[in-house]
């Protein structure tokens, strides 16, 4: 063997090894810079006068485009390989950060979230399809934690370089576009994880098929999975904007670190609960994310900023539970070649209750004020919740009166 060779071997060999470290962080990574431009929108708005209502479009858009990739071409690295898919990925989320750079209006925000929103929906259909190639169990729980930590991350980097470094809104896209170009040369030393196979032009067909065994549990589920993901946009949108209009701070750091506080609480809940059956899942993040919206709600009338932490962080866990819930109820209802349709119909109806409400409060805050679109928005979701849990229960009872008759 030759000198050349031994050293392709030993890269290789540490490149395996280091794989699954490496697809969670380059995931976290995509998902820190989709939370990223969360605590500079009241800079954007100061910066470039535009109302509540234009942050929620330009957070909604970066959500739509994701579902677009995810429905276009979640599937492509199946037949093109997951590194070539990742790549991509990475130099697209690259055009985006140079978007974010020289944006010098609305409109450049707009076309940098599409991108971003492509690149991400790229990303973590191969990525999340990689990890899971190089270990089922542990692939799962990680593509649930990782994003979350991401968006965590970027929530809480953001807000620190705003509150304590020069020219807030270039040094985060600049250490990001730093991270992808590092990621874009790493992903060529970690293994293939798949074959290629033919059919790349009929996968780039749109398509969604639940399972008819698989409706019923769904759709029972989906004003939960709704409640939770309403919530989730709510945060990574306007909340930064509502703790400064309620509660008088104007520390970017607190903003973020309220968004902050609900993704990294949903990555520990998912955590904890990842050996846990999903109705156990679902019957405790129903009652903490219920406990802890009620919590929010009092931190934003009281303007009290530790009850407003203290809530969302009780509400995150809620968060992360259901999520972790309702993904275990309807996967093992479908087969090996349903997975997918089922998959993505679930990510359907989450990325559109991620920003669909968000929109809708951003008129409301406009016309209202925050702390009332807070009551409503929160009222709303328990309304959603309650509604769950009576569909839940009754789709239980169903099924015990046929298996007795």
């Amino acid at each position: 063997m030759t000198a050349i060779e031994s050293t392709d071997n030993s890269l290789l060999r540490r490149g395996r090894r280091l794989a699954p470290f490496f697809h969670a962080a380059t995931s976290a990574t995509f998902f820190a810079a989709s939370s990223a431009p969360t605590p500079l929108y009241r800079i954007y708005q100061q910066v470039f006068a535009f109302s509540p209502v234009l942050i929620t479009v330009i957070f909604a858009v970066y959500a739509f485009a994701l579902l677009i990739s995810l429905l276009i071409v979640g599937s492509i690295s199946d037949h093109l390989g997951r590194r070539p898919v990742i790549f991509a990925s990475l130099i697209l989320n690259m055009v985006a950060m140079a978007l974010f750079l020289t944006a010098d209006g609305p409109n450049w925000l707009i076309a940098a979230r599409i991108v971003q929103g492509f690149a991400t929906g790229a990303a973590a259909a191969s990525i999340g399809a990689a990890l899971v190639d190089l270990d089922p169990a542990r692939g799962s729980v990680t593509n649930s934690i990782a994003p979350l930590i991401g968006m965590a991350i970027g929530a809480f980097g953001t807000s620190a370089l705003v509150q304590y470094a020069p020219a807030p809104t270039l040094l985060v896209y600049a250490i990001v576009l730093a991270l992808l170009v590092i990621q874009a040369v790493l992903i060529w030393i970690t293994p293939e994880t798949t074959r290629r196979r033919p059919g790349l032009i009929a996968s780039l067909r749109p398509e969604v098929a639940i399972p008819p065994q698989a409706r019923r549990t769904l759709l029972a589920l989906t004003p939960i999975n709704v409640a939770v993901w309403a919530l989730g946009g709510f945060y990574l949108s306007l909340v930064p904007s509502l703790v400064s209009a309620t509660t008088g701070s104007t520390l970017p750091l607190v903003g973020g670190s309220v968004v902050g506080t609900l993704t990294i609480s949903g990555a520990a809940s998912v955590f904890s609960l990842r050996k846990r059956p999903a109705a156990t899942a679902l019957a405790f993040g129903i009652s903490t994310m219920t406990l802890g919206l009620l919590a929010v709600v009092a931190g934003v009338h009281l303007a009290e900023v530790p009850l407003l932490i203290a809530g969302t962080m009780i509400a995150g866990t809620g968060f992360g539970a259901n999520f972790l819930g309702a993904v275990r109820s309807i996967m093992p209802l479908a087969k090996a070649d349903e997975r997918a349709g089922l998959l993505s119909a679930f990510y359907i109806q989450s990325y559109l209750a991620f920003s669909l409400p968000a929109i809708l409060a951003g008129f409301l805050s406009k016309a209202v004020g925050f702390t009332a679109t807070t009551d409503i928005y929160a009222a709303s979701i328990l309304v959603l919740v309650v509604s769950g849990v009576l569909a839940l229960r009754t789709g239980r009872e169903k099924v015990t009166v046929s298996a007795c008759t």
